[in-house]
């Protein structure tokens, strides 16, 4: 099979217990593979060292910045970016191999199903269910500037979705969902402050109806039952905690 070759890269930082089931599928598969750590202290880096071509050690610049610094060590011209929660079966290394070995004209990203798993089983409707841009062209690619949420742009976006998916295991337990969420949340509102935005709290409440509503009824959550309503909850509060820490950041510059 003369499949291109593809460099794969994943920024890690405390993932000793979920690294392994991510790494091990991907070890002598992609062409390259590339680990960037940002200061963990637990055995996070000697996992990886087991497993990927390269171990970088790096500070924490954010999420973009983290990125670009690790497409900058790829050298092959096709890119998987995949994070530590992820799993790739041996079903979807099947599907890439035999797309990436046949002509895909002017195609330059491949989108891959995400099966995002809350407790045990996937959500199979709503932001946690949408295909993800996981392999792509390197040519002219590149990650937002920003601290989370960094999209990637490209010069030219032509995508292919493939069939088999992404198993995802974002959140370790219920604790480590509220929390990843909460940081998010307040790391998006310092992005929103740079850029000159402001909220109130009354706008924050409102922003927590709109996006339960949004995941719940408009993107079909309700079909994943009691895992739906509270994937639905946790988002809303997701956007209660951007803008309400959006408006304290302001009243922090009100009355420092």
């Amino acid at each position: 099979m003369n499949r291109k070759k593809i460099s794969c890269f994943i920024i890690v930082c405390n993932e000793a217990d979920r690294i392994e089931s991510c790494l091990k599928p991907l070890q002598g598969w992609v062409d390259q593979l590339i680990v960037l750590d940002s200061g963990s202290t637990d055995n996070t880096v000697e996992i990886a060292e087991k497993y990927a071509d390269k171990v970088y050690q790096t500070d924490w610049p954010g999420f973009g910045p983290q990125r670009n610094r690790a497409l900058g060590y790829c050298q092959y011209d096709w890119v998987m970016n995949i994070d530590a929660d992820e799993i790739v079966s041996e079903a979807l290394k099947q599907e890439i191999d035999d797309t990436l070995s046949h002509d895909i004209g002017d195609v330059t990203m491949l989108e891959i199903p995400w099966h995002t798993y809350l407790f045990g089983k996937p959500l199979k409707r709503g932001r946690y269910a949408s295909p993800q841009g996981k392999i792509f062209l390197k040519a002219g690619a590149n990650f937002k500037d920003r601290s989370v949420h960094e999209s990637l742009e490209m010069p030219i976006k032509k995508i292919k979705v493939l069939n088999n998916a992404l198993a995802h295991y974002s959140w370790r337990d219920y604790y480590h969902a509220q929390e990843k969420h909460l940081k998010y949340g307040v790391l998006g509102a310092q992005e929103k402050r740079k850029k000159g935005k402001k909220s109130s709290l009354s706008f924050a409440v409102l922003r927590f109806f709109v996006d339960f509503t949004q995941q719940y009824i408009f993107r079909l959550g309700f079909l994943d039952g009691k895992r739906g309503f509270l994937m639905a909850i946790i988002l809303g509060q997701y956007a209660f905690h951007k803008y309400a820490a959006l408006w304290s950041i302001e009243q922090q510059e009100k009355h420092p």
